[in-house]
């Protein structure tokens, strides 16, 4: 009964659990701003190419200045 009792008053195990927890958000967080700054980039990559093809076209476009 007394290794029962200690077993469960023992919170050692609670730091790893933590742990856990906070990679999980910072994880979490990392991947969130890897998709939204994947899709910026990409709109920028696209309209740089549309200015640059549109420079050998006689208009171009007003982003593009």
């Amino acid at each position: 009964m007394q290794k029962l009792i200690s077993f469960l008053t023992d919170e050692s195990g609670a730091s790893a659990a933590e742990y856990a927890l906070i990679l999980a958000i910072i994880g979490a967080g990392v991947g969130v701003a890897v998709f939204t700054l994947g899709n910026a980039i990409t709109t920028k990559v696209k309209v740089a190419t549309n200015c640059i093809n549109a420079s050998s076209v006689a208009t171009a476009s007003t982003k593009c200045k």
